[in-house]
């Protein structure tokens, strides 16, 4: 969607958007998780942060994936994708996001002539 309202440096300010908090809350505690992380206090509060995070994360993908799956190609990259997702379960996020784009990039301009 930044994409169409702001072209690529739209795209790329969202995506930085999305993924930079996400690293820096993970990278800064790390040091202060492994010296504290295996109080009980500290696992059940891990739990449930995780329980709220899928949560999001599943209500997140179902409204996304009713707005950007609209036609057959969006529905194929969709199915690819959690094709190779299902297979490959250690593939980074930033790999997914920028072959997605690029496959998008690649075939927006053969869907819009």
């Amino acid at each position: 969607m930044e994409y169409l309202v702001a072209g690529l440096p739209g795209a790329c300010v969202a995506a930085l958007g999305t993924f930079l908090p996400c690293y820096l809350f993970t990278i800064i505690p790390a040091p202060y998780f492994k010296k504290y992380g295996k109080r009980p206090g500290i696992v059940a509060f891990v739990d449930g942060i995780t329980a709220a995070a899928v949560g999001a994360i599943t209500g997140s993908v179902i409204v996304i994936a009713q707005r950007s799956i609209t036609d057959l190609p969006t529905a194929l990259l969709a199915i690819g994708t959690t094709a190779l997702l299902w297979k490959f379960k250690k593939l980074q996020e930033p790999v997914i996001v920028i072959a997605a784009a690029a496959i998008g990039l690649a075939l927006y301009p053969l869907m819009h002539h």
